[in-house]
């Protein structure tokens, strides 16, 4: 099947989550801010029925999110379950079901808001579905939890889409969508980052290990959890803001037990820990904004969650991801590595635009460039990889 290019190229894309949904997440993800600088500069108008910024939030948060997402799951729920992966025909559809949601967010002005939810929303929903009928029929109920929590954020985009129409405005949904995207930073990064650091430190350099999962990291869990979802329905009031430092200093700590010093030699394995970093660092900003609301806008803290926690992370583990699944070394090079530099850069060249106004153009601009650049190269050096066959 391999001697046909064609037909090799085919089959391998669609042979595991990953390699459709990575490649096509990270276009997405350039192209969409490309467009949003273009918008909000006024440059361009889009036949969209959001707001510019709604816009913006969503095809972030539940456009690109998504799709890393579900390749991430469909490519980890075989090796959890046993299971054979979801491919060919399947995978296929839900490629088409994630672009369709796309075009029809972006058309939704045309298209009306009932149209656009019902498409936009299927994704989610489907890819829920597939992957808690996985882990059901295999049995392994310890993996439901991140599978619940796709779930509650098709839930979520539901209720954006709803929340729109009626207000002309998504807060309730946004903030849904931005908690429940950190419940699942929090949950799947506390379950690789230790795991691949021990990894590479057994092998690499012998000594301190990270702490293994216990009490504490359930408590910062549970305490992260229920911070979240009073900061989703109360986001200005006092008692929030100490429950954000609470929960910001216990993922803090957390992070530290993890030995991400020791791993200044793996790129690779160091970028996940600076990605989590961006975690506390929402938190102990939100809680300022609260109680200093004329020193700390509220955007720098969503900013470190979502530019920062959620782009590096996300980009981190597409790396690893794709490089592992190709059988390649686990092993950053030079344009890895130029790919961790611009997503921090982009993240801190962010909340830093945020907080000094007088250069917000500027730093929009320098922020815009480097997240476009950290996701057109990756498409450049691992796009090959995701759609050839495996050597």
């Amino acid at each position: 099947m391999a001697s046909d290019g064609s037909i090799g190229w085919r089959t391998a894309v669609l042979s595991y989550g990953f390699r459709p949904f990575f490649l096509a997440g990270a276009i997405q993800a350039a192209l969409a801010i490309v467009v949003w600088l273009l918008v909000f500069f006024g440059d361009l108008q889009i036949p969209t029925g959001f707001s510019p910024l709604d816009w913006h939030v969503h095809e972030m948060l539940f456009g690109y999110l998504p799709a890393i997402i579900a390749g991430f799951l469909l490519t980890a729920i075989p090796n959890w379950t046993g299971r054979p992966p979801i491919r060919g025909l399947p995978l296929a559809v839900l490629v088409l079901v994630w672009l369709s949601g796309r075009v029809a967010v972006f058309l939704s002005q045309p298209l009306g808001p009932v149209l656009t939810g019902g498409i936009d929303c299927l994704f989610l929903v489907l890819v829920a579905a597939a992957a808690a009928r996985e882990v059901i029929l295999s049995g392994n109920w310890k993996n439901l939890p991140p599978v619940g929590l796709l779930a509650i954020l098709a839930v979520a985009n539901a209720i954006f889409h709803i929340e729109d129409d009626r207000f002309g405005v998504s807060e309730f949904g946004k903030r849904s969508g931005i908690a429940t995207a950190i419940l699942l930073v929090a949950l799947i990064g506390g379950r690789v980052i230790p795991a691949f650091t021990r990894n590479w430190l057994i092998r690499e350099k012998p000594g301190r290990l990270p702490a293994p999962f216990g009490r504490f990291d359930a408590g910062v869990l549970a305490v992260s959890a229920l911070t979240l979802a009073l900061w989703i329905v109360l986001p200005d009031q006092p008692v929030t803001a100490w429950l954000l430092l609470l929960a910001g200093a216990g993922q803090a700590v957390r992070l530290a037990r993890w030995c991400g010093g020791r791993t200044l030699r793996s790129p690779l394995t160091l970028v996940l820990h600076v990605g989590y970093a961006f975690v506390p660092a929402g938190f102990v900003l939100l809680a300022a904004a609260v109680l200093f609301p004329a020193d700390v806008p509220v955007s720098a803290g969503i900013h470190a969650w979502t530019a920062g926690a959620i782009g590096v992370m996300t980009l981190a583990m597409m790396t690893r991801v794709s490089l592992g699944h190709t059988g390649r070394a686990l092993s950053a090079g030079f344009v890895t590595c130029v790919i961790y530099v611009f997503a921090a850069a982009a993240a801190l060249v962010r909340i830093w635009a945020v907080a000094a106004p007088e250069w917000a153009t500027v730093l929009l601009l320098t922020a815009g460039g480097a997240w476009v650049m950290a996701f057109l190269l990756f498409v450049f050096e691992y796009g090959p990889l995701l759609v050839l066959p495996k050597d």
